[in-house]
C-alpha cells in the first residue's frame, strides 16, 4: 500500500473519531468503544506522514514529536479503554482517574502533554510548506492549536469536530497538493 494512502486513511479514521468524541456520531455499542478504536488506529496511520514530507532538519525534529504523538495516542487510548471497562462504576472510574492525575509517569506523557505532540509535529510539518503552501499550512497549525484549545478549554464537541476537519483538510491538500494544482490548472 501507498504511503500517501496509509496517511489518507490515518485522517479519515482520526476525524472519525472525533465525530464520535463530540457525539456527533451516536455510539454503535455499549461494549465496543468505536471512539477510541477509531482515533488509534487513525494515529497509527497518521504516523506514515513521517515518510511523505521532506527530509529537513526541521522534518526530523517534527518527525520525532509525531511518532512520540502517536506512542501516547496508544497509551492515552489504553488508558480509555481501562476507563470504559468499569461500565457504570464510576466510583472505580473516579479511583482510576485519581490514580493516573496523581502519577506524573503516567499524567504527562499519555493526557497532558503527550497526544498534543502528534498534533505539533504535523503541525511543524506543515511549516515547512509555509512559504509555497501558505493556506494549507495554516490550516493545519490552527486546526491543530484549535481541538486542543476547545477539547481542554472550551470543552466544546462541535468546536473541537470543526477543528479536526480543518487540521486533517489541510493535511489532506498538502499530502495530495500536486495532485490539487494540476486539477486547478485544467
Amino acid at each position: 500500500m501507498k504511503t500517501k494512502y496509509r496517511c489518507l486513511i490515518g485522517l479519515v479514521f482520526f476525524l472519525i473519531s472525533y465525530l464520535f468524541f463530540s457525539k456527533l456520531l451516536p455510539s454503535l455499542s455499549e461494549s465496543i468503544d468505536f471512539a477510541h478504536w477509531f482515533n488509534l488506529i487513525g494515529a497509527c496511520f497518521l504516523l506514515s506522514f513521517n515518510d511523505v514530507f521532506p527530509k529537513t532538519k526541521m522534518n526530523k525534529v517534527a518527525s520525532v514529536m509525531t511518532a512520540l504523538g502517536v506512542i501516547a495516542h496508544i497509551g492515552l487510548c489504553t488508558i480509555d479503554f481501562i476507563m470504559s471497562s468499569y461500565g457504570n462504576n464510576e466510583i472505580e472510574k473516579a479511583e482510576l482517574s485519581q490514580h493516573i492525575s496523581n502519577s506524573p509517569l503516567l499524567f504527562y506523557p499519555f493526557i497532558a502533554v503527550g497526544p498534543s505532540l502528534l498534533f505539533l509535529g504535523l503541525a511543524v510539518h506543515a511549516c515547512t510548506f509555509i512559504k509555497t503552501e501558505t493556506l494549507k499550512s495554516l490550516m493545519v497549525i490552527v486546526g491543530s492549536v484549535a481541538v486542543g484549545f476547545s477539547f481542554f478549554a472550551l470543552k466544546n464537541g462541535v468546536l473541537m469536530v470543526l477543528s479536526c476537519v480543518v487540521f486533517v483538510l489541510g493535511l489532506g491538500l498538502l499530502l495530495y497538493k500536486n495532485q490539487t494544482e494540476k486539477l486547478l490548472n485544467k
